[in-house]
């Protein structure tokens, strides 16, 4: 029997043995089976859950792996490549890039344009509709195959159908309002199913309402839209305020891919925070369908089951990483199972035809306050452990005067300054998707565990930021872990540097591999049953951003990931060379803004003006800048731009300025290498480091 035979044989093997639970349909269109030759979603298939039945590249040869070709990219991207019949395509920075996936070079560009302006590279001029104004890049979070199209969303909020074999335009549709609402737009990619598109509107932020879009493929004509915040009259408008009209700019952006299951003839998706983020005074209730999972009806979006898992949100800790679909086992018989990782990396595992729990999920009392209207429960998995270290690990961690809040769900109180908590102000396990093996039964996933402080800067609500760093606090640590749905427990984990951590994210492949990209550049392979590193090649690009794909080509498996601003795709026998890292080298700690003069409080704007417009805020008790970098030798002034008296005063005794009234100055000349810590003795929570370098 030969090999292509034989591999055709074990796809088909896995797919009966391991299939995502809907039967495998021969149609060309159909995301039912699992990918092999093809990766045609940024999620391999409709169940987004990024595995491979490809086994060509396996544990028993992964080492002789190498770059069979590097491509520079108009722009960075965090976007998965999609793949078909050899022709390989993501968006950049500015442009829809489409290249043969077995040599990298380009087949066609689409460039994003103002109307009247750009087009395909070498072909007519293409203008978008007169009617929409702003940008009209792009998202970089990926594409989508069907229909011989090729489906991309935009910054501006519309959706794109490209010619697959040209790159020729062919419809261009927004999902927002007409005219265009500042801060409309597609942050992922488009849902491809049964000639339908759907794609979600990511303005939570910009104090609108999120919702999902449905297009009919062929034309663009829109086909139906569901609000992630009920209108009045509508269920679960009940959960927000009767005496304001809060709900009408109440968030749930959604940001993420949707999952399909069109045998169930349903679509999922996750919706973001609550807005204001921090003012949750104006907005009492639960708040739905915020930080929820919804079950939508591909043919009219109507809302068939959902499951909040942050009531009230507080902390952005809603689920922040892509949905999967796959097979869970229970008392013996096969149930369809929808897999939600919260921001704070807890599992969260569904039935996906009910919407109800597969495992039991308690609701525990969490630290209460008053003023924000903080919900007295949140849901917790029972004895389920989070991907993240939980609170034992910082215990012994946090210095004094600090306070640890444990209960999970410390609500960022106003000028609260000395409560702090593990994932304090945003838990982060976030874009990044996870990976289901079919193989080992075992969910991947990353993230990172910090401590921060637990408090709001101003009383204005619409204020969405927390303040700057607290540089005393531990250093935050990413980790690398699988999870056993069965159990929800880890099966393995690694711990590695925050900073180096990326955001990749895991692929699996039959061949018994799990891959990531690291922040260092290096692009890895892990067994997946245990986690060994088995490969590692450096690209040279720090900040890895794309999750992988695979695929095969005239015989041949590759595997190609987005690091930066380049494109790498790897096979057997690859000759092209690793790259010198281009990293800094050294501690962590030595990371800073090259400053010789430091404020006592800074200027704050909000993070997203939106529809309420710049917000400006005084933090009276934050360093400007928190983290410097300077030369020894150099002289540093600190200046009072704050209202009251400061006293400033190294932590090992070496300096103090004395009482500092307003617009007063002091100096202080570093002469010695090194990295050290300061503070205010009246307001101690006021820390900022100081890395002198030779």
């Amino acid at each position: 029997m030969d090999r292509r035979r034989a591999g055709v044989l074990l796809g088909v093997l896995l797919l009966l043995t391991f299939s995502s639970g809907v039967a495998v349909q021969q149609a060309a269109n159909d995301g039912r089976a699992l990918p092999g030759k093809d990766w045609p979603l940024v999620g391999g298939d409709w169940t987004s859950a990024r595995y491979s039945t490809l086994d060509q590249i396996n544990t028993t040869n992964v080492k002789t792996l190498g770059a069979a070709w590097n491509k520079r990219l108009g722009g960075s991207t965090r976007a998965t490549p999609v793949v078909k019949n050899g022709l390989l395509v993501l968006p950049t920075g500015e442009s829809v890039l489409a290249v043969n996936g077995k040599t990298g070079d380009t087949v066609w560009t689409w460039r994003s344009a103002k109307p009247g302006q750009g087009g395909v590279d070498g072909g007519p001029q293409r203008s978008f509709m007169e009617s929409i104004a702003g940008e009209t890049q792009p998202n970089v979070a990926g594409a989508a195959f069907g229909e011989g199209l090729v489906f991309v969303g935009l910054r501006d909020g519309q959706v794109v159908a490209l010619r697959e074999a040209t790159g020729e335009m062919v419809w261009a549709t927004p999902a927002g309002d007409l005219p265009r609402k500042k801060g409309e737009s597609i942050a992922a990619a488009p849902t491809y199913a049964d000639g339908i598109v759907m794609v979600g509107l990511a303005n939570g932020d910009w104090a609108l309402r999120g919702r999902v879009v449905a297009f009919d493929a062929r034309s663009g004509k829109k086909l139906w839209t569901f609000f992630s915040v009920p209108s009045p009259g509508e269920p679960g408008h009940e959960t927000w305020p009767k005496d304001n009209d809060s709900w009408s700019s109440g968030g749930a952006g959604v940001w993420l891919v949707g999952v399909v299951d069109p045998d169930l003839g349903l679509a999922y998706f996750q919706t973001g925070n609550a807005v204001p983020m921090y003012g949750g005074e104006i907005r009492k209730g639960d708040n739905l369908y915020t930080a929820s999972v919804v079950a939508l009806e591909i043919k009219t979006g109507k809302l068939r089951w959902h499951y909040q898992v942050v009531r009230h949100d507080l902390w952005d800790a809603d689920i922040a990483t892509p949905l999967l679909l796959y097979d869970a086992q229970q008392a013996g018989s096969r149930r369809k199972a929808l897999a939600a990782m919260r921001a704070d990396g807890y599992l969260f595992l569904f039935d996906r035809e009910t919407g109800r729990p597969l495992s039991p999920i308690e609701d525990r009392k969490v630290t209460q306050d008053k003023f924000l209207n903080t919900a007295a429960t949140q849901p917790f998995p029972v004895g389920a452990e989070s991907l993240l270290p939980d609170c034992r690990y910082w215990k012994d961690k946090v210095p004094a005067p600090f306070v640890l809040d444990c209960s999970g769900f410390a609500p960022p109180t106003l000028n609260q300054h000395l409560v702090v908590a593990p994932g304090a102000p945003i838990p982060r396990v976030r874009i990044t998707p996870m990976s289901y093996s079919p193989q080992t039964g075992y969910i991947y996933a990353q993230g990172v565990g910090h401590v921060g402080r637990a408090r709001r800067v101003t009383e204005d609500p619409w204020f969405q930021d927390a303040g700057g760093p607290t540089v005393s606090l531990p250093e935050p640590v990413g980790i690398v872990a699988a999870m056993d749905p069965r159990t929800n427990k880890i099966a393995w984990k690694k711990e590695v540097p925050a900073a180096t951590l990326g955001t990749s994210g895991p692929l699996t492949t039959a061949g018994g591999l799990m891959f990531r990209g690291s922040g260092d550049g290096r692009f890895e392979a892990f067994d997946a049953k245990n986690g060994d590193l088995l490969w590692e090649f450096q690209t040279g690009i720090r900040s890895a951003r794309g999750p992988a794909a695979t695929y095969l080509v005239d015989g041949e498996q590759y595997v190609a990931v987005a690091m930066g601003s380049d494109l790498w795709a790897f096979k057997r026998g690859g000759t092209i060379p690793q790259q010198a890292a281009r990293v800094p080298q050294g501690p962590l700690a030595s990371a800073g803004v090259p400053a010789e003069e430091i404020e006592t409080a800074t200027l704050m704007t909000v993070s997203f003006g939106g529809a309420v417009g710049r917000r400006y805020a005084i933090d009276e008790h934050a360093f400007n800048p928190a983290r410097v970098r300077v030369k020894a030798g150099t002289r540093v002034m600190f200046v009072n731009n704050g209202r009251i008296r400061h006293t400033l005063a190294a932590r090992d005794g070496s300096w103090n300025s004395g009482a500092l009234p307003p617009a007063k100055s002091f100096y202080v000349q570093l002469n010695t290498p090194g990295t050290f810590l300061y503070h205010c003795t009246e307001h101690p929570w006021a820390i900022g480091q100081l890395t002198v370098e030779p």
